[in-house]
């Protein structure tokens, strides 16, 4: 498995909670960009100079994943929790998590209800309240959760391994939504280090995506975009029973609606034309529901061309994501060849001819 989505994928950071993220991006940008400047949430911006007086490309991917915040200690020594992102109860029950205390300490957590043996007939068929769980700490008392350091407003985060599949080419992790575009950020900035570029690379890693997009207001505020790109994942269709609309292996997709925003026509034609070129597998999606970054990026101040390059992952908003490593692959270079060709001039064509 690739390294940096290892790492990546390993870390725990929930909204307003990216610092661990957030520190890595750093340190993996460091020597690389010719300057790392924060918005006032947190958001951190990787600006590499190709031509100074070129237009600014925005590339942005989010830092954060779902997760929970410790809401309640019962006496008991249970923890209640609220949701940071959209969860479905179903794939909640039973399932591990890591209670990040402040100071860093970790503590592994199992998510519990009421035995479906003593449920009346009724409760069997509804999917169960995230209000109606807690998480059990193999405690007896709320005085112990407190001696392991756990306090109301700590992070909880799914935790499992990071692994290839059978085909290792599958990839198994949580938080590909949206590690996935932070890792694309990085590799891209690594690319363009020795390959010429007429404009000003701005690699975005974004906070609170998962809650409303708000890390991606401020970063576009600050940077004043000229072409905006978000990284992320969508929705793959091939399940059983699946439209095959999109599909793990046939390329990245390049989003042309969603509920933020309706994808720029005139960027998605060139980056479509990018593929045609060097032959780079893509697919088109929708989300009839949900957003990327792009849908604040592109009403940042005057307005600011904006497409959403998105891989398309299996089981999105649980612990068990999965993705396709050549998808991956196809999207670090379709971004890697969007930066390079956006000088001013086709910055101006796509921004007023389209």
């Amino acid at each position: 498995m690739n390294p940096l989505l290892f790492d990546l994928t390993m870390l725990n950071s929930i909204p307003a909670n990216e610092k661990q993220v957030r520190v890595y991006f750093e340190k993996a940008v460091k020597g690389l960009a010719d300057e790392i400047t924060y918005d006032n949430l947190g958001s951190i911006i990787a600006k590499k100079i190709g031509n100074p007086n070129g237009p600014r490309i925005m590339v942005a991917g989010h830092m954060d994943e779902i997760g929970f915040i410790v809401s309640e200690i019962t006496k008991e020594g249970y923890v209640k929790f609220i949701p940071a992102g959209g969860w479905w109860g179903h794939v909640v029950l039973s399932q591990q998590f890591t209670i990040t205390t402040r100071t860093g300490k970790c503590i592994t957590a199992v998510v519990g209800s009421k035995p479906p043996h003593i449920l009346p007939a009724e409760e069997r068929t509804k999917v169960v309240d995230v209000k109606d769980m807690y998480m059990d700490l193999g405690v007896t008392s709320k005085d112990e959760v407190i001696n392991l350091g756990v306090q109301i407003g700590d992070m909880i985060t799914p935790f499992i391994e990071s692994k290839p599949l059978a085909n290792p080419k599958f990839l198994l992790a949580k938080a590909f939504d949206n590690r996935i575009g932070i890792a694309l950020a990085i590799d891209v900035l690594k690319n363009i280090q020795s390959q010429q570029h007429e404009n000003i690379y701005y690699g975005v890693g974004t906070v609170q995506e998962e809650v409303g997009e708000r890390g991606a207001i401020t970063a576009s505020y600050k940077i004043e975009p000229d072409i905006g790109i978000a990284l992320d994942v969508t929705i793959a269709h091939d399940f059983p029973g699946g439209s095959k609309e999109t599909e793990l292996g046939k390329g990245p997709c390049l989003m042309i609606y969603d509920s933020s925003m309706v994808g720029h026509v005139g960027l998605r034609h060139f980056a479509q034309a990018i593929c045609d070129e060097l032959k780079i597998p893509y697919q088109l999606s929708y989300l009839r529901a949900g957003g990327t970054d792009a849908g604040k990026i592109h009403l940042s101040k005057s307005g600011c061309p904006s497409i959403a390059v998105c891989l398309p992952c299996r089981y999105l908003h649980s612990h068990t994501s999965i993705i396709h490593e050549d998808d991956y692959q196809n999207a670090v270079l379709l971004v890697t060849e969007l930066v390079k060709r956006l000088d001013r001039k086709t910055v101006e064509d796509i921004t007023f001819n389209h």
